[in-house]
């Protein structure tokens, strides 16, 4: 289904009851929050829950939860199954979605499109008569020159070698040489002398210029499926607890809503972590012994356990602060989007950092996830926001810490897709009269683009000494 939308009308509709109930005030944060509650509100319009065909009045039956994969299962009508407010808390207390840019979905599943600039018009094929000038194969350099082409290079991201042919030879259909070929991708691999008048990258003169025709570059367009995955959880409350809490002023289930949404956001926050991680790794090379550096990149640091003269334990967290700003820059160098603006630490790595004199903290605009097992923000430096995770364990001898860019959905990355934030169902038990509530958060967690990891680092600091 199409979600078409006017972003303007619909942030001024929702802007301002999003900071009213949450306090966010961060642009973009309410600029994907109020779509998000758009079109959460029309999927409340759309969902409501019935107690039976018209006419008949056979009671509510027994209790059942909303089944939205079953054509007609609306469940037992105890409460309506979604609570918008629920899903703005979990939303604004999710604070892993700071680390990765948030495209709301309209539907349970969606479509993302890339699109690439290719050499050569995006053309390549079987027959000589269409093969492209320079592609792309992890054929030998030697392999290629007997071939009688010409090796340009290596690719930056993958090694493959890049090929030019040789437009004059009488060789065999590109296929039957490069079986693996593939067209050179401009936003990935520069190719010197394509736009020039020489290899060398040379400029043409006015003369040549007016008679040499140019040289093509296609736009090739991809597609990727995405499906919304859930997490979901469920707590109970005994009868006794909801008529004894509120002499006290507790509402009983609300205590049981917030500890759910803790739940969700945690979740949440664990996957984003993990996959951030992950691609971090990929990205530097994961080697044995849990040290992670490739061939042009080896950030891991393990600090002296025993100083040298005039070194003190400012001068070895330093050389922690110069890795996150290496990791950045090699962020920016590899993936050509941008340099890396997040760092996630350990607790005790965060400490390293916050002893450094230099380290400016400036809370940020979303605190509203200090809680114990989540991670939060603690400040930036060098202009790289540094967030604390303290699942890691203090006494760890190796300490992880994951760089990245968060980018604006459009390039390479992970995207966070929320198609419901939280759907919340609460139902009375047969047996026992008591509340039961149940909350499920659907999403999609994409990894987007053709090379998501150049976005993110992971390295090990170990030996680290307070």
């Amino acid at each position: 289904m199409a979600n078409l939308i006017n972003s303007a009308e619909v942030r001024e509709t929702w802007a301002p009851i999003i900071e009213s109930a949450t306090g966010i005030n961060e642009a973009e944060k309410l600029a994907w929050m109020s779509e998000y509650c758009h079109n959460h509100k029309l999927y409340e319009d759309a969902h409501t829950m019935a107690l039976g065909d018209a006419g008949n009045i056979f009671g509510m039956g027994n209790v059942s939860l909303p089944n939205m994969a079953v054509a007609g299962s609306t469940g037992s009508g105890d409460k309506a199954p979604t609570l918008l407010p629920l899903a703005m808390q979990v939303a604004a207390q999710t604070i892993g979605l700071d680390l990765v840019p948030v495209v709301p979905m309209a539907g349970p599943m969606g479509l993302l499109s890339y699109l690439d600039f290719v050499y050569e018009g995006g053309r390549i094929g079987d027959d000589q008569t269409v093969n492209p000038t320079y592609i792309k194969s992890n054929t030998a350099k030697a392999t290629v020159e007997s071939n009688g082409d010409v090796y340009v290079g290596k690719s930056r991201l993958d090694g493959f070698s890049i090929i030019k042919l040789d437009a004059n030879a009488d060789t065999a259909p590109l296929t039957g040489v490069y079986g693996d070929a593939e067209l050179v991708k401009g936003l990935e691999d520069h190719i010197k002398g394509f736009a020039a008048a020489s290899e060398a990258g040379d400029p043409f003169s006015r003369g040549a210029g007016e008679q040499t025709p140019d040289k093509i570059m296609g736009l090739s367009l991809f597609s990727k499926s995405v499906a919304a995955q859930t997490f979901q959880v469920a707590a109970a409350v005994t009868r006794e607890q909801v008529q004894d809490l509120k002499q006290f002023g507790v509402d009983a289930v609300a205590q049981v809503e917030s500890v759910l949404t803790n739940e969700l956001t945690q979740s949440i926050n664990n996957l984003i972590l993990a996959k951030l991680n992950a691609l971090g790794k990929e990205n530097a090379g994961e080697v044995t012994g849990g040290v992670y550096a490739s061939a042009d990149l080896d950030l891991s640091l393990e600090l002296a356990s025993s100083y040298l003269g005039g070194e003190t334990n400012a001068s070895q967290h330093r050389r922690i602060l110069t890795g996150i700003l290496a990791a950045a820059n090699y962020i920016a160098n590899k993936g050509r989007r941008g340099a890396g603006n997040f760092c996630v630490v350990g607790p005790k790595v965060a400490t390293a950092l916050q002893s450094v004199a230099g380290f400016v903290a400036n809370p940020m605009a979303n605190t509203l996830s200090q809680a114990a097992g989540a991670i939060y923000p603690v400040g930036s430096v060098a202009g790289v926001n540094v967030y604390t995770d303290p699942r890691q364990e203090w006494g760890n001898d190796a300490h992880e810490v994951v760089v990245g860019r968060k980018g604006d959905g459009n390039g390479p990355g992970l995207v966070f897709m929320p198609y419901l934030m939280a759907e919340s169902v609460q139902a009375i038990a047969e047996g026992t009269m008591a509340p039961k509530v149940a909350v499920k958060s659907r999403f999609a967690l994409v990894e987007a683009g053709f090379h998501p990891e150049t976005q993110y680092v992971t390295y090990n600091v170990s030996n680290l000494a307070l």
